[in-house]
């Protein structure tokens, strides 16, 4: 998939120049693909489903756990801070920008799926097959994320008008998760297993079967998503990644535990995700969502002991020593060696770029992400070309674990499903959960595990939504790292800010107001 962004790019080109030529009198837009020359052959086709995986998300995926109590946004003026604080309305920016970029995908696929069917020049017919399987993929993935966000939402299968636009109503979450389900389970059989060459990246059967899951599960359809779940496990496609520590580096680009990712590659179609998490120190990264204590404190002992059990083992005084690996290969702590070499220092006196306070762009929790930023990435901070991971083969262990708690239906394959994510990789060796807890306790593990092992890659935000656990976890004071002042008393960093968390309203965000100043009949989310 890498290379065929730079397919499309001269493709684009192409079309361009041919325009050109002709004559003047009977011109075609030379920049953008025209439906006079276009939608002839099945390369055609080809490009134009290639060009609906940039709707994909991408680095904005880090803002969403932000919102909740696993990280901070760093720069109080910015527009996610509102969110964060809970004192934002409908009209934000960035309650818009995640519901226009949405439909934008939407729009695409529907683009897509109405013209194909003028393509008359086939080639293969099962490749030609595949390529709407994969738009109808991608427009449902847009979906899944609108339903978790804004609950009930218009649903568009179709090219639409300006005016058909302004009429159009909001239809109830339930149904928007009943096309997803139909959707996905008619184009599964359509997807191959895996490819190979240029074409990976992109959407696999697994890929499609895991969606689902995830929809399932938010949606609330505990006996579908262990369903669906153990269908993906039962593939024997998918595994976890031997270590974790270099999950997230370009050496481990689609690895066997990646089941979906947004491709990027350097100066042709790149990220800046170093800049946008990275500590200031490097390269003067802006440190855009910094991890909390509230985050950090949720990774057990190696003894697999949370710190506030007696027992663990835990030292205040040493507070990120003999934890679960993953806080360490997640989060940028203190005396960890930096990408440019130089060691992360960020208590307050230690006189450091990092040193919180030092300017107003280092981490106020004197914590930084540490998945995806690499050091590959240091010479040209924000022309990033590493992989972007939106499904990966850990969340579907960890959905059908859950799944199968909620739906009551508990048995040995749930505790396998946990203890895989807890102690298979060679970095990763955690004690396995007891098979002698509650239903209650084996939820709150599996609740715990979901939130260290997907910690950072955005999915806590809909995790907290639909477990009701927002209002408790999110209102409050932010605190970071635990340090020695010069006196040698022990301090715990509190950021100036105060979370608030409005059950009543914001387990869902508003329909953003721009969308109903043009459309009356969108009605608005309660508590809006």
């Amino acid at each position: 998939m890498k290379n065929n962004y730079k397919k499309y790019l001269v493709l684009l080109l192409s079309v361009g120049l041919f325009s050109c030529s002709k004559d003047l009198l009977d011109t075609v837009p030379n920049d953008r693909l025209s439906e006079n020359v276009f939608w002839k052959t099945q390369s055609d086709a080809e490009v134009a489903v290639n060009s609906l995986y940039r709707d994909l998300d991408g680095t904005n995926i880090f803002a969403w756990d932000a919102f909740t109590d696993l990280a901070h946004v760093n720069q109080p003026f910015a527009v996610d801070a509102f969110i964060e604080l809970g004192t934002y309305d409908a009209t934000s920016s960035k309650i818009y920008s995640e519901w226009s970029n949405a439909y934008t995908g939407i729009a695409a696929a529907n683009y897509f799926l109405d013209n194909v069917g003028k393509i008359t020049t086939v080639t293969d017919s099962t490749t030609f097959k595949r390529y709407k399987a994969e738009a109808r993929f991608l427009r449902a993935y847009q979906y899944v994320k609108l339903a978790s966000l804004y609950g009930d939402v218009p649903l568009v299968t179709s090219s639409l008008s300006i005016d058909d636009a302004r009429q159009l109503k909001r239809e109830p979450v339930a149904t928007i998760y009943d096309f997803i389900d139909a959707e996905l389970s008619d184009i599964v059989n359509t997807l191959p297993l895996s490819y190979s060459g240029n074409n990976v990246g992109r959407i696999t059967r697994g890929a499609a079967l895991a969606l689902k899951a995830r929809a399932d599960l938010y949606a609330g359809r505990y006996e579908a998503a262990a369903t669906t779940a153990k269908a993906v496990i039962d593939l024997n496609v998918y595994k976890l990644y031997p270590t974790y520590g270099k999950l997230f580096s370009y050496a481990a680009e689609n690895n066997s535990e990646v089941i979906l990712d947004k491709q990027f590659i350097t100066s042709t179609y790149s990220n800046g995700v170093f800049n946008l998490l990275a500590p200031y120190s490097q390269k003067s990264s802006q440190s855009t969502y910094v991890p909390t204590k509230a985050a950090v404190d949720q990774y057990q002992t190696a003894q697999g002991v949370n710190i506030t059990d007696p027992s663990s083992g835990y030292d205040p005084d040493n507070p990120y020593a003999n934890r679960d690996p993953r806080l360490g290969f997640s989060v940028f702590l203190d005396g960890d060696t930096l990408p440019d070499g130089s060691i992360f220092h960020p208590a307050p006196n230690s006189g450091t770029p990092d040193a919180v306070g030092n300017t107003y762009i280092a981490s106020t929790t004197g914590f930084n992400i540490k998945k995806y930023v690499n050091k590959e990435d240091y010479a040209n901070p924000s022309n990033n070309g590493i992989n972007i991971i939106l499904l990966r083969y850990a969340e579907v262990l960890l959905t059908y674990a859950e799944a199968k708690i909620e739906a009551n239906t508990i048995d040995q394959s749930v505790y396998d499903a946990i203890n895989a994510v807890r102690n298979t990789r060679s970095d990763v060796i955690l004690p396995s959960v007891s098979n002698n807890l509650t239903r209650d306790q084996l939820r709150a593990a599996v609740r715990q595990e979901r939130t260290i092992e997907l910690a950072f890659e955005g999915l806590h935000l809909q995790d907290i939504r639909r477990w009701k656990t927002a209002a408790t976890v999110v209102p409050g004071p932010v605190y970071g790292i635990t340090y020695k002042d010069n006196s040698g008393a022990t301090k715990v960093v509190q950021v100036a800010v105060n979370r608030l968390f409005d059950a009543s309203k914001h387990y869902l965000w508003p329909v953003p107001q721009t969308e109903r100043d043009q459309n009356g009949n969108l009605t608005q989310n309660a508590g809006w």
